[in-house]
């Protein structure tokens, strides 16, 4: 026999109002339904969960824990009926995303925020990769969208672009590259050259902005890579967004290469047309478009 789960219902109304009589009014039942079915519950388990001798209704103390834990058991149930009506609604229960750790997670951290403000039912995995390790995780954990720098296209991947990002080649002002003019590559490739490591454990991805050196230190995010160019550990790339304050500051300065020292990448939204986006894609989709037209990208020319 299973539980009747409505019973820890009526016992929650019976001892919130003391009496069968009030407790029938107020679920709109018989007394005797209300009595049978607290009688039956009690059988059930083998415990007696009311003490009658006293004249309101009151729980025993094996009565005061079993309805804790009923009380439990009718909120799980509550939210699996609030769950199951937003998923009717065209909710997906779990959204995967996988950002690229060069793009700015401003804008990404306020689209969901935004998104959790609509209270959807929508599990969200946000996982951050670099290189080539952006689009192996979106296809090897069929995620649903992949906010990527570049990427291998195929037939089934459709693309919205973001807003253009700048990287500036950059050494702290006491690294022995700073302040010189004109550098050329085997300038260049005589210091140490700073870069972010493939996370793709078969690093199919050429980073054609490597300057070739056999003196290259390879880090595992952008944060540690600042830290170093200000420590004088080496020169790299670093976009623009990260690195605004220490331009201003005059900790970073811009080198002067031959070749540029500044270059321009449109990022992409990427998402799969064999895994189409529910409800809750589309929202973030909607939502960081929104978001990254909002985020300011560059630094004026000339600053550093």
């Amino acid at each position: 026999m299973r539980i009747d789960v409505d019973a820890f219902k009526v016992l929650e109304v019976l001892v919130e109002e003391g009496s069968f009589a009030k407790a029938a009014e107020r679920l709109h039942k018989a007394q005797s339904a209300v009595s049978y079915q607290i009688k039956k519950l009690e059988q059930h388990l083998g415990v007696s969960l009311l003490s009658r001798e006293q004249y309101r209704a009151e729980l025993t103390a094996e009565g005061r824990v079993i309805l804790a834990e009923g009380q439990r058991l009718l909120s799980h149930l509550a939210n699996i009926e609030h769950l199951a009506s937003r998923f009717s609604e065209g909710w997906e229960p779990k959204l995967e995303l996988v950002i690229d750790g060069a793009l700015p997670m401003e804008p990404i951290m306020t689209a969901l925020k935004r998104m959790a403000e609509h209270q959807i039912p929508t599990k969200i995995q946000l996982n951050m990769e670099f290189l080539g390790g952006v689009q192996h995780r979106f296809e090897r954990d069929n995620a649903d969208l992949m906010l990527v720098k570049d990427y291998r296209t195929g037939p089934y991947y459709y693309a919205k672009p973001l807003p253009a990002i700048t990287s500036v080649l950059l050494a702290a002002p006491h690294h022995p590259l700073a302040g010189r003019k004109a550098l050329t590559l085997t300038e260049l490739q005589q210091h140490v050259e700073l870069t972010i490591e493939d996370s793709s454990p078969v690093k199919t991805y050429r980073d054609e902005l490597q300057f070739g050196g056999d003196k290259v230190f390879y880090l595992s995010g952008f944060i540690m890579k600042k830290n170093a160019l200000l420590k004088g550990l080496g020169f790299g790339w670093m976009p623009d967004f990260l690195v605004r304050d220490e331009l201003k500051a005059g900790l970073l300065t811009e080198i002067d290469f031959v070749g540029g020292c500044r270059y321009t990448f449109v990022p992409q939204l990427v998402s799969t047309l064999e895994r189409p986006l529910g409800r809750a894609g589309r929202l973030f989709t909607e939502l960081i478009l929104e978001e990254f037209a909002k985020e300011p990208m560059g630094i004026p020319e000339g600053l550093g």
